[in-house]
């Protein structure tokens, strides 16, 4: 109780306040007395101490020194019993206890100081009784409600009532859980303060108060602590320290709502892990028949007859010093994030992990020209706070789109490649769309020496030829793949007539050993000649 209620009770009545007046909001948990010199070494926060000060009736400068002493100490209040050894506070300590807004106040001389102990100490005791009774019935009135099936929101509203102030449950980045009140719409303001840095929870604090200049309003926030991370009951309104029956009231609630978060989470990770099944086994083919396929989609709401596109995304700078436990846990808070965030982007998106990937399924109800600019921009959101709140960098390869729910493995395919090859050109925090490889995109795959040994197997007989021969022979045999084996539009080209253009290619076949209008040995040939223009580029 705080010293202005303590002070309020019958055996105080004679007693008046001299200094101190803006601390008398200071709580008192225990009362005690003393007539000797050195009882500043027993005293402990939170106390009144109640005197007679005959060891300062001689002494003002010992009195002061007590003042300071009980007031670093984190002392109520100190009550003199005057008439007896001190006629009157001296105007020094009342000076000083004002400087201090330590409350020092004067005692009736017709009340024994044993007195005041004994029924200041009963009062503390009745109201911390009555205090716990209230927060066990309040308990017992949660835990009836978890009991009888309700959930989450029922206890809030129940708490709510006790406490005469809108609640709401938000999770550990401050966003609501559930549905919330109009009159908490102020909560959008809190995610602004965590991007700028500020932090809403410390180890040791079990509640915070703080105001929004915004809108004036005063929130104060309980930490709900489950065993991976924490929550808060979020209060629209200002609990002091000193209202202990509505904090404890508000405890029982937290400790209630956290057994009902960690049965809600267990559930919803026994759901994501059945779910995440469902995709690896549809990926890796496990899956007989297109029917099973389309059946097991529809436990998850994929529906066969829909497009859908595919984003893969993963976070490449791991920190390799964390415990593989620890990588678990902030990888389920990353999952959660995102899972949290699904629900304000207008079009349906399914999401699922695999092999330290998250991989997200976008259904198309428009054409993929009207969405790839916000679902960009959705991505881009979930880059930024992955960055703020967890300093790290997420990237995204994105699929062309798939038909029906059946070519969704081609489509996971493509963004895993697309973010693969991002990765490899050193890029961070990308969102790269999947491009149809070029002919020496996919050269450039191949190793150097695999590809100087096909262009030399290729044009191996051409080398016994003239240089001069060699190259007239290769330049002829070039533009006739060019011009699609077009005998004329190859003479065209060249300046030549057709009749040597015939005696070229005849003289070339002659060499190969091979009809070079055979489709297998066409595309042998092109390959080399693109081969040769690489190979050209990569000495240079």
């Amino acid at each position: 109780m705080r010293v202005i209620e303590l002070l309020a009770i019958s055996v105080f009545q004679g007693a008046s306040l001299r200094a101190g007046e803006l601390g008398v909001d200071r709580e008192v948990n225990s009362v005690n007395m003393m007539d000797a010199p050195d009882i500043i070494n027993f005293l402990k926060e939170k106390e009144l101490l109640v005197t007679t000060a005959f060891h300062f009736k001689d002494d003002l400068n010992s009195l002061l020194v007590l003042i300071k002493e009980m007031e670093n100490q984190g002392c109520s209040g100190l009550g003199i019993k005057t008439k007896r050894f001190l006629q009157e506070i001296p105007q020094e300590a009342i000076k000083l206890a004002d400087e201090l807004k330590f409350p020092l106040f004067e005692l009736s001389v017709d009340v024994s100081l044993g007195d005041i102990v004994s029924k200041s100490l009963s009062h503390i005791l009745d109201i911390r009784t009555n205090e716990l009774h209230n927060a066990m019935q309040a308990h017992q009135e949660f835990t009836n409600q978890v009991m009888s099936g309700k959930g989450i929101h029922e206890i809030l509203g129940s708490l709510s009532s006790l406490i005469d102030f809108p609640v709401a449950l938000l999770n550990h980045r401050l966003q609501p859980i559930g549905n919330l009140n109009k009159k908490f719409d102020f909560y959008k303001h809190f995610e602004a303060l965590m991007t700028d840095g500020h932090l809403f929870h410390h180890s040791k604090t079990t509640m915070l108060t703080f105001s929004l200049l915004e809108n004036q309003e005063t929130v104060t926030l309980f930490p709900v602590y489950t065993h991976k991370q924490y929550s808060f009951i979020c209060v629209n309104g200002h609990i002091p320290f000193t209202d202990r029956s509505t904090i404890l009231t508000i405890k029982q609630a937290s400790n209630v709502i956290a057994f009902e978060l960690m049965k809600e989470n267990a559930l919803k990770q026994n759901a994501r892990r059945i779910q995440n099944e469902f995709f690896t086994n549809f990926i890796n083919g496990t899956f007989t028949t297109t029917e099973e396929i389309i059946s097991r989609g529809k436990e998850f709401k994929l529906e066969n007859e829909q497009r859908y596109v595919c984003a893969v995304g993963k976070i490449e700078d791991e920190d390799r010093s964390i415990t593989y436990a620890e990588y678990q846990a902030e990888q389920d808070v990353i999952y959660g994030m995102i899972e949290a965030d699904l629900p304000h982007f207008h079009q349906k998106v399914h999401l699922f992990t695999m092999d330290d990937t998250y991989i997200m399924l976008l259904e198309l109800k428009d054409g993929w020209k009207y969405m790839d600019e916000p679902f960009v921009s959705f991505l881009k959101d979930i880059q930024s706070k992955i960055s703020t709140l967890f300093h790290k960098d997420l990237s995204f390869g994105i699929s062309n789109y798939a038909q029906q729910l059946i070519d969704v493995p081609i489509s996971y395919k493509e963004a895993k490649d697309t973010l693969y090859y991002g990765n490899l050109s050193g890029k961070k925090q990308f969102i790269e769309f999947h491009q149809p490889k070029q002919v020496p995109e996919i050269l450039r795959m191949v190793p150097y020496d695999q590809l100087k040994k096909f262009y030399m197997d290729t044009f191996q007989g051409f080398v016994d030829q003239p240089k001069k021969d060699y190259q007239v022979l290769l330049h002829t045999l070039s533009v006739f793949l060019e011009t699609h084996c077009q005998l004329s539009e190859t003479a065209n080209r060249l300046f030549v007539h057709r009749n040597t253009v015939i005696y070229r290619l005849e003289k070339c076949e002659e060499i190969i050993g091979r009809n070079i209008k055979d489709p297998e040995e066409t595309l042998r040939l092109r390959l080399a000649f693109r081969i040769k223009a690489l190979i050209k580029e990569t000495s240079r």
